[in-house]
């Protein structure tokens, strides 16, 4: 680009005499570039700090990789979690008894997933240990009979630290009236309350011998759960782990095991992305009625600029110049609040909750007092650039006009 290109190109941007609404356009232009890429900035790392806290708190509860056999056993667990921890990637290993049952307490039952576990191994593999309530997963010892509820479960059920439950079990007995099934009373030792509803109303847990005794398994259990020290690597250690366990066993990701609910995610991201970019677009393509204002007004500058041996191509960059300086402005101001807002997104929401007397999330509701945000500069790159690119496409057609000018018919009446 030829020097004078771009200094006529950046004149053309400041208002002089007759075209000072041409300006204001292009000032509308720039701030509603700036709004469009500020708002996508933000809305995008507030999905991304919601889908992280959503995942935190499943895998809370879920393993990162779960081993089992083909018929939900695993008689050689400890061989299995040996081989396992050979894998640099595998930080802890937790073995678990899981089935299906009914928890009665006075005149309520309610469906539950009862898994047997050990405490200590437990809380290496997950968090439950940190979302108690009540009491402690440590008071699961064998022989006791103790049982851990989450804390919407225990309210269905209206019961309290202390009280004696009773869980009826699917595998049944014989006894000389028939088959009846099996029930077993257990304490309750502990609440805890991750905040996912499916874990706090429908998960209990007790001791793993006392599991495998309710559900007659003998020695083994029904699976191993690791955790690996890159969450986001499980399926590149899973397919590790098929290659270095010996024997047949199913291994099932995260990713797998709850591949709708983060496609679901991923995919409303995507959507809100493709929404929010049309206010960008629509503030860019404002650049194109304000060049087309611009093209008018300056047909005898054009054509003296021709007269004098301005190429059409010169006289295309000249306000291809002017329509990119309001789209580098726009998206550089867009970029710099839209990062600076989702930065301190957890100080700006309160401060308007407390000024304006509303409340975005009740924590009684959505069981987060405040919104997550992550930034991913990822994203910040891309919307940079899709903005610079619907800017830049939007100078064509007006620079092109302008270009095809006919000198001659420009100074006519001048």
């Amino acid at each position: 680009m030829k020097p004078y290109e771009l200094f006529i190109g950046l004149r053309y941007t400041r208002a002089k005499r007759r075209n000072h609404f041409i300006s204001f356009i292009s000032l509308i232009s720039m701030l509603g570039i700036a709004l469009g890429v500020a708002a996508l900035i933000v809305v995008l790392s507030v999905m991304n700090g919601f889908q992280d806290e959503l995942r935190s708190r499943i895998l809370g509860v879920a393993a990162h990789i779960e081993i089992s056999g083909f018929d939900n056993t695993l008689a050689d667990w400890q061989q299995v979690a040996a081989q396992s921890r050979k894998l640099k990637e595998v930080q802890a290993t937790a073995p678990y008894v899981v089935g299906q049952g009914l928890i009665a307490y006075d005149q309520a039952v309610q469906g539950a997933l009862v898994r047997g576990i050990l405490p200590a191994e437990e809380d290496s593999v997950a968090d439950i240990g940190h979302k108690m309530r009540a009491g402690k997963l440590s008071a699961l010892r064998p022989g006791e009979w103790g049982i851990v509820l989450g804390a919407d479960l225990a309210r269905s059920l209206g019961v309290q630290m202390g009280d004696k439950v009773t869980v009826i079990t699917p595998q049944g007995q014989v006894t000389p009236a028939g088959m009846v099934p099996r029930l077993k009373q257990f304490t309750v030792v502990g609440l805890f309350q991750i905040g996912m509803y499916e874990y706090d109303s429908g998960l209990a847990l007790i001791a793993m011998q006392d599991a495998q005794k309710l559900f007659r398994t003998g020695d083994k259990v029904s699976g191993l759960r690791l955790k690996i020290d890159d969450l986001y690597r499980a399926p590149q250690v899973s397919q590790q782990l098929t290659k270095t366990l010996t024997g047949d066993h199913y291994i099932r990701d995260w990713t797998q095991s709850h591949s709708n609910f983060f496609r679901a995610v991923q995919m409303e991201k995507r959507v809100m992305f493709v929404i929010l970019l049309l206010i960008v677009a629509v503030a860019a393509f404002n650049i194109v009625s304000t060049l087309v204002m611009v093209v008018t007004d300056k047909q005898a500058d054009i054509a003296i600029l021709r007269t004098l041996g301005a190429s059409p191509l010169s006289i295309m960059k000249i306000f291809m110049v002017q329509g990119a300086v309001i789209g580098v402005i726009g998206t550089a101001l867009g970029l710099v609040s839209g990062v600076l807002l989702a930065l301190n997104i957890g100080t700006v929401v309160p401060f308007i909750e407390h000024t304006f007397g509303v409340q975005f999330l009740s924590a009684d509701v959505y069981q987060i007092s405040e919104l997550p945000s992550k930034l991913d500069w990822h994203d910040v790159t891309v919307i940079g650039l899709v903005s610079l690119a619907l800017s830049w496409l939007a100078t064509i057609y007006p620079s092109w006009r302008a270009s095809r000018t006919n000198p001659a018919e420009a100074l006519r009446y001048e």
